[in-house]
């Protein structure tokens, strides 16, 4: 083993100790969260004045086995640091979430998903054993083979069960480039017919896809963005800085190329929040020359959304202009495939909200998990869209509608934004019994906050 590497362990084992010093210095009754300066959930809670686990131990890379294939990370790594260690051993994680400062516990303790999910499934299912300080001051060592109840139910816990300290995880090669192909169809009926075959046979007209999501513009224009991994050298494509990505993918008919290095690719939604930064000025072509290009990324956007909140500055705009204020609709859910042109119609009908982010999966391996259950070899579609709407006569009028219709046909819905599901629903679709059974065995004085009280109730 290299020196560095010795020291990224020792690094990481006093970070380890620090973070259950501070565990014991919470009083015994109190209830335990992480001091964390930045996060990529999308829903308030309750303030408390009790004060945070110290994390700051626990940022880095602990080691990259390029044999093996397997990165140790620790808990609150983030993914952009993460791939930085791994591209220049030809490595990547085998799913790769869109932006940036989400970390490798962040998404596996909630969820990922990225244009490799449909045939890598969601983040995971690539880890292999992880490191868990559990509600009780543990540290134990979760796998599919030891405290295997932990290991399947910590994904979509959120925080309820323990939080991640050390993940083992797969990697998979990559290549310098990305070769892409933009599809344009013009009904959502022949994008999900074509995306389905793709899925089916991992190909497309004959040619391999290693990636691939989608973007609806409207109910006539739609595409798919097929991805293919290559060495060839040549020209690419830069969308760091004035050029957009997205906009990049709208063209009037057939097919469109482009190149981007493995790089750029993984981080080619991080440099607008999708098409989010439009809500800031960024997208303007005379604020976008003088916005500095190191701050053209999410972490930016997300920080300017929470002085936002904070201050009610968009209602406050709103009232200025004599119209009702705005209700936040920022959402990722998972419908069958075979159910997807039916949300998406029912959705561009009812919900005045676009673009729209489309992206397959389907899970690796043979086992449901038990706090997200998805059905095994059945291929989902992850919607995503993510603006704000009017308000309703009621709170989160829309956001109820939208979980009533995912639920109607047979879809889940990500928790890392607001929910208002009644209990006992919520227990149905999030493995309530699965979460209590669970939260017994490792946090038996409830010292983390139960599911429900955190996703729905938002404390």
């Amino acid at each position: 083993m290299s020196a560095p590497a010795i020291d990224a362990r020792t690094a990481h084992a006093e970070g380890v100790e620090r973070l259950l010093e501070s565990y014991r210095a919470v009083p015994a009754a109190a209830p335990v969260r992480l001091a964390k300066r930045t996060s990529n959930l999308f829903r308030s809670r309750a303030a408390t004045d009790v004060p945070g686990l110290d994390t700051s131990g626990l940022t880095g890379v602990i080691a990259i086995d390029p044999e093996a294939r397997t990165a140790d990370v620790a808990g609150m790594c983030t993914y952009e640091d993460l791939v930085d260690a791994t591209l220049p051993h030809g490595l990547a994680p085998l799913v790769v979430p869109q932006l940036k400062t989400i970390t490798l516990g962040g998404a596996v303790t909630g969820l990922g998903i990225e244009s490799t999910s449909f045939r890598n499934g969601l983040p995971h299912e690539s880890v292999l054993e992880l490191d868990i300080l559990t509600g009780a001051g543990e540290i134990v060592t979760a796998s599919p083979h030891e405290h295997a109840d932990l290991f399947r139910a910590f994904p979509n816990s959120y925080g309820t069960l323990g939080y991640a300290v050390r993940l083992r995880i797969e990697l998979e090669p990559v290549e310098p480039f990305v070769a892409l192909t933009h599809l344009r169809f013009h009904s959502l009926a022949e994008l999900i017919a074509a995306m389905d075959r793709i899925i089916d046979t991992g190909s497309h007209d004959g040619a391999r896809v290693d990636y691939l999501d989608g973007v609806v513009f409207g109910a006539d224009e739609s595409y798919l963005c097929l991805g293919v991994r290559t060495a060839a050298s040549g020209p690419v494509s830069d969308y760091t800085g004035q050029r957009i990505f997205y906009r990049s993918i709208r063209h009037d008919d057939g097919a469109a190329h482009d190149r981007l290095t493995i790089h750029d690719y993984l981080w080619r939604w991080d440099t607008d929040w999708f098409w989010c930064s439009a809500a800031f000025g960024a997208q303007h072509p005379l604020v976008r020359r003088i916005w500095p290009k190191r701050y053209l990324r999410s972490r930016s956007y997300s920080t300017l959304m929470r002085l936002e909140r904070r201050f009610d500055i968009g209602n406050k705009l709103e009232r200025l202009k004599r119209r009702p204020p705005r209700e936040r609709v920022i959402q990722d859910i998972e419908v069958p495939i075979e159910r997807t042109e039916e949300f998406l119609d029912w959705f561009l009908a009812n919900v005045p909200i676009e673009p729209i982010w489309l992206c397959p999966l389907r899970l690796r391996g043979d086992d449901a998990w038990p706090l997200y259950p998805l059905e095994p070899h059945r291929t989902y579609v992850n919607v995503g869209f993510w603006s704000t709407v009017p308000v309703g006569p009621t709170e989160g009028e829309t956001n109820r509608r939208i979980e009533r219709r995912v639920s109607e046909l047979d879809g889940h819905k990500s928790l890392y934004s607001d929910s208002f599901y009644p209990p006992d629903e919520f227990d149905r679709l999030y493995g309530g019994d699965a979460h209590r059974a669970v939260k017994r065995r490792y946090d038996p004085d409830s010292r983390l906050l139960d599911l429900y009280a955190k996703a729905v109730q938002r404390r």
